[in-house]
């Protein structure tokens, strides 16, 4: 966890929210991270989304307030269901597989104290990932770098560590829970609401947590695709805003359509191998292969650096490969967004989507 330095002047009252549905262990490790805090004027709400095991042994354990949703509700409604039994002024959102260091509350606290005009503030997750696997090491080291190189004033919400005043919660009615009944983008889209509306949210880079989810191949291309590449589509174009940051920068989208000529170069080099079309040269086609790959590596380098100086050039290689398989779906997944959109048809919906884990992000 990255050395904060605090102050002490805040004294708001708040009620951090954890939603958790059958992860016991992990719920554990977050309880026991938030007690560790240094901040003394919180309280803590658990919120069970109808596991199937027992979590009320584990939030007494540490003191915490047990609620139960009356049916499973997704995170979007079960921590709407915590903010409304919530005493304090601040809302804070913890899900039940991060774990905070001691002065994130107090942090999170000081922020809002003194700017009144904050509305909200999150952060990330940090260096350290609890999974040491490829693909967990990966998707939350990206979130990271994502979330640190992006502007402080954010034009969206996380709802994995961050905070958001109760009188604005209120105003904005809280998380979309009928758009959103699964995990996916509801705290992206209050935050879209919030900013369209002239709120004002901070992206506090300090503010971090570990992450202990582990991740597969299959879960993140899942969640990557079902729960955040065609919902955030769709979000787009309903509000018809594409922001310049996070995974929308410029860079981004470039990339995106590089790798799209990428994979049709690539289909292409074998037939010019083997001379099916003959007005294509298999050494002009091997070049531009070439040249795209150089060009993606230029554009993301600052990135690619970046994981070098932590992980090692053989692990960047694969966050290459990977991220750009991500450039990938990203934009298919976009392109059929826009196409559905213009003919007047929803792009997939949320009951359509296959069922995934309670927490994807």
């Amino acid at each position: 966890m990255a050395a904060t330095e605090v102050r002490t002047s805040a004294t708001a009252r708040l009620s951090v929210v954890v939603p958790a549905h059958n992860n016991s262990g992990q719920l554990h490790e977050c309880l026991k991270a938030l007690r560790a805090s240094r901040y003394q004027n919180y309280e803590i709400i658990v919120v069970d989304d109808c596991s199937s095991e027992d979590l009320r042994p584990v939030a007494s354990q540490y003191g915490a307030r047990y609620l139960r949703t009356p049916a499973n509700m997704g995170p979007a409604g079960a921590r709407n269901l915590g903010a409304k039994a919530a005493e304090g002024e601040i809302l804070v959102f913890v899900d039940s597989d991060v774990t905070v260091g001691p002065d994130v509350l107090a942090r999170i606290a000081d922020d809002l104290a003194h700017n009144p005009e904050l509305a909200a503030v999150f952060g990330s997750y940090d260096e350290e990932p609890a999974s040491a696997d490829f693909i967990s090491q990966h998707k939350n080291l990206m979130h990271h770098y994502i979330h640190q190189i992006s502007s402080e004033e954010a034009v969206s919400f996380w709802a994995g560590c961050g905070a958001i005043r109760k009188s604005v919660f209120l105003e904005f009615g809280g998380f979309n829970a009928v758009m959103f009944p699964r995990p996916s983008i509801e705290d992206i889209e209050l935050g879209y609401r919030m900013t369209l509306a002239g709120k004002k949210i901070l992206l506090d880079k300090q503010i971090q947590g570990k992450h202990l989810k582990r991740w597969t191949l299959a879960s993140l291309l899942q969640a990557d695709i079902f729960c955040r590449a065609v919902p955030w589509a769709r979000l787009i174009l309903e509000t018809r805003r594409l922001p310049r940051d996070l995974n929308l920068t410029y860079v981004a989208r470039l990339s995106a359509v590089l790798v799209g000529l990428l994979l049709v170069a690539l289909v292409l080099l074998p037939i010019s191998v083997v001379g099916a079309i003959g007005a294509l040269n298999p050494l002009q086609v091997a070049g531009a292969v070439a040249g795209i790959v150089g060009l993606l590596l230029w554009l993301n380098r600052h990135m690619y650096r970046w994981f070098v100086q932590r992980r090692g050039y053989w692990f960047t290689c694969g966050v290459a490969l990977l991220h750009w398989l991500y450039y990938l779906y990203s934009g298919i997944a976009f392109a059929y967004c826009v196409l559905a959109h213009r003919r007047g048809r929803p792009a997939g919906s949320q009951e359509a989507l296959p069922a995934v884990e309670h927490r994807t992000k």
